[in-house]
């Protein structure tokens, strides 16, 4: 009853500071003109669609067996109506999207700066800090009180890494370290990287923090970074991983890389896609501004290449070869269909 009423009473004490202390770090990250907040972006319906189109939906990928320690069973094999079946379709199409929903990409949290209060009478009363959590039943972490009570006296909000460590430690979450684990720091990072486990990274950085932390953002960075540099994209296409990548290239300006994959793949749609993504982010930039003369897929990637493209020379060639197979592959077409008596398009007109 006692320690009820304690925590009702820090709830009380404490809430409207906390309140006053969120509105002011939401009005430092709305008046920092120089960093736009990207999850404004990566939420909207439209982006959110292209991102998934850009993922692609690879059954035998997303269904493959993992070595995550989980007890494999074995396949099942039933005969069914063609009703069963494409109902079996849809499920498994709901099912695999779930597995595709993509991590958010969110601004960095900023530390709380607010004070609670300052009792000089405290100071020098102990040589340890007390720290006073509400543990009550129902709330979520972000909502729960934590504060500091220091040496010299000071009241104040617990940062970041005293609030992640208390909750664990209160509320558990599975799977989660109460210390950062030793696989995101230097050579261990780094070894991982080479051996081209980003998926394996990624899936372990949603587990271990939170999106907003600093050092989510820094151990993806570096993974998405890696993989542009090594150009290993199709490691991470049809996972979750492979739409926030791509938004983090498309949001540091860093396409080109993925755009030739893409070309170079015969992924010409998606390209073009990238590209309007790209545009969607960027409204300003003079291939946006500048309008395409054609509407079809090449010669609208060209016409971000000529203006844009820091490899501008590289993908024009990569283009051209493109457009130069296509037309072999239109004359063979054609000779088939002429070599089994079937009239083209062409000859009817």
């Amino acid at each position: 009853m006692l320690s009820h009423h304690i925590s009702k009473l820090l709830r009380r004490s404490y809430s409207r500071v906390i309140s006053t202390c969120r509105g002011f770090a939401s009005t430092n990250v709305e008046t920092d003109s120089l960093e736009r907040d990207p999850a404004s972006f990566f939420f909207n319906k439209e982006i959110q669609q292209y991102l998934q189109r850009l993922t692609t939906l690879d059954y035998s990928k997303v269904f493959r067996t993992r070595k995550d320690g989980h007890k494999q069973t074995p396949p099942q094999f039933k005969f069914l109506t063609d009703e069963e079946l494409e109902e079996a379709k849809k499920a498994a199409e709901y099912k695999a999207k779930r597995y595709l929903q993509m991590p958010p990409m969110v601004k960095q949290r900023l530390e709380p700066s607010a004070t609670l209060c300052e009792d000089p009478a405290l100071q020098s009363h102990d040589t340890v800090k007390y720290v006073f959590t509400d543990i009550s039943f129902g709330l979520k972490d972000r909502q729960r009180s934590v504060v500091v009570r220091d040496p010299d006296g000071t009241l104040r909000h617990a940062s970041w890494e005293e609030r992640d460590r208390i909750i664990q430690t209160f509320l558990p979450k599975p799977k989660r370290e109460l210390q950062k684990p030793k696989m995101f720091e230097g050579e261990y990072l780094k070894d991982l990287l080479n051996r081209k486990e980003y998926e394996f990274i990624l899936d372990r950085a949603c587990v271990q923090f939170e999106p907003d932390n600093p050092d989510y953002q820094a151990v993806t960075r570096e993974v998405y970074e890696h993989i542009n540099a090594e150009k290993h994209f199709d490691i991470l296409r049809s996972t979750r991983h492979f739409g926030p990548m791509v938004f983090h290239l498309v949001w540091t300006s860093n396409i080109d890389n993925l755009l030739y994959e893409m070309i170079e793949t015969n992924r010409i749609e998606d390209a073009a896609l990238l590209i309007r993504l790209y545009h969607m982010i960027h409204p300003t930039t003079k291939s946006a501004v500048e309008q395409c003369e054609h509407a079809d897929d090449v010669n609208f990637v060209m016409h971000y290449v000529r203006l844009e493209s820091l490899k501008s020379d590289k993908i024009e060639k990569l283009l051209q070869s493109y457009k130069e197979l296509q037309r072999e592959r239109q004359i063979v077409a054609e000779g088939i269909k002429q070599a089994h008596g079937i009239s083209s398009e062409t000859d009817k007109t």
